[in-house]
């Protein structure tokens, strides 16, 4: 028996900050789907170049973040993750004070090495202080936090660059990062982020490794469908007819669904298992999608919370599952391919879809995307030997 043990006043503030780097981070991030019209419009761009410019941002993200956890070890997590959080700060102000195609490209460069500190280092800091049974449910509150910067930020940065221009949105939204890299310094002492997992007894958590990988392409998949319409869904509704505050809104509908996703999917992954779980989420996000493509502005934007439930609930039973197939000690770099993937993904598929958007157009593109989501049906489908041999309900 497992005997609950309650978290320390350092556990939470570093759960607290933690989370906080994360609503930041991912704010940084979803923000650009607000900043691409804006460029289209200043510098002509076309789809594949938009995509070419998330790529730019996505890849060195994804380049970074197998590097940032082994930096992390040698230096300290917090010490790193403060220093990622700086380099955001560096490429927005940079991408802001130059306002050229080429400070945007070094700004989103910079941002996106700087990015890449912070899920590996954040989680593993997290995981570190939450050790054992009680990691899922603190991991699952830190994967949480993301979402509300993905709320609060886009909406704040469309207000700001209908307001004063995004050049400074840009620099707003780095001061933002100069003053979390503080507080993580502040707040946090050196913590380990490797060596700190609990053995591998009377737990879930043996290595599975066919398993792992099936899970992580299944994550790959679905993060090919998320940023797919990411990179759609502002020229979508700007077709419809939106401004510039009216996409940072829906936007943020979808965040907020979302975020709530992540919650209900949680709770729903418990209750139903996780084949069922996934084949929901992914069958309803291809349905939601196709929907909103023939609806108006309005009917579209009330449909956006669903879209985000649907879109985003998919990755808080993927994540959850992680543990279930590889043992605690090679836990911390587990998650650090399963984001890096995640990233890759991020990096490529717009691209890839910018360039099928120029060929195919908009609509027919977001229904390629909304296809995409349905080849993981058959992969979780798979799964279920795997859940049978824990003893776990598939």
């Amino acid at each position: 028996m497992t005997v609950a043990v309650s978290p320390s006043p350092s556990d939470r503030r570093t759960l607290t900050v933690c989370g906080g780097a994360h609503a930041l981070h991912d704010g940084f991030t979803d923000l650009l789907n607000v900043l691409y019209p804006l460029l289209q419009s200043q510098f002509g761009l076309s789809y594949g170049a938009i995509g070419a410019l998330k790529t730019v941002y996505s890849g060195a993200m994804a380049s970074g973040q197998i590097p940032s956890g082994r930096l992390a070890e040698r230096f300290g997590g917090v010490r790193v993750l403060a220093l990622g959080t700086t380099l955001i700060a560096v490429g927005y102000c940079l991408a802001g004070f130059t306002g050229s195609l080429y400070g945007v490209i070094a700004g989103l460069l910079l941002a996106g090495l700087g990015g890449s500190t912070q899920h590996p280092i954040a989680s593993s800091l997290v995981a570190a202080a939450y050790h054992g049974p009680r990691s899922r449910t603190a991991l699952g509150t830190y994967n949480f936090t993301g979402d509300v910067g993905k709320v609060l930020l886009p909406a704040l940065f469309a207000l700001v660059a209908a307001s004063l221009g995004w050049q400074q949105a840009m620099v707003v939204m780095a001061a933002l990062a100069v003053l979390g890299a503080t507080i993580i310094l502040a707040s946090l002492k050196p913590i380990v982020t490797h060596g700190t997992a609990e053995p591998a007894k009377n737990i879930a958590g043996q290595d599975r490794p066919w398993a792992y990988w099936l899970l992580f392409s299944i994550h790959i998949a679905d993060d090919l469908v998320r940023t797919g319409f990411l990179i759609f869904l502002p020229f979508l509704l700007r077709d419809k007819g939106a401004d510039l505050p009216t996409i940072g809104l829906g936007l943020s509908l979808m965040f907020a669904g979302g975020a709530a996703g992540k919650l209900v999917m949680g709770w729903v992954g418990q209750k139903l298992g996780v084949v069922p779980s996934v084949v929901l989420t992914e069958v309803a996000t291809t349905l939601l999608i196709l929907a909103i493509l023939p609806l108006s502005l309005e009917l579209a934007l009330v449909l956006l919370p669903a879209v985000g439930l649907m879109l985003n609930g998919t990755s808080s039973v993927l994540y959850g599952t992680v543990p279930e197939f590889i043992s605690p000690e090679k836990r911390t770099h587990a998650f650090a391919v399963f984001y890096t993937g995640g990233s890759v993904a991020g990096a490529t598929g717009p691209l890839l879809f910018g360039l099928m958007g120029d060929q195919i157009g908009l609509t027919t593109a977001l229904a390629v995307v909304a296809s995409v989501a349905l080849t993981t049906v058959p992969m979780v489908w798979a799964l279920r030997p795997a859940f049978r041999s824990e003893g776990v309900s598939p």
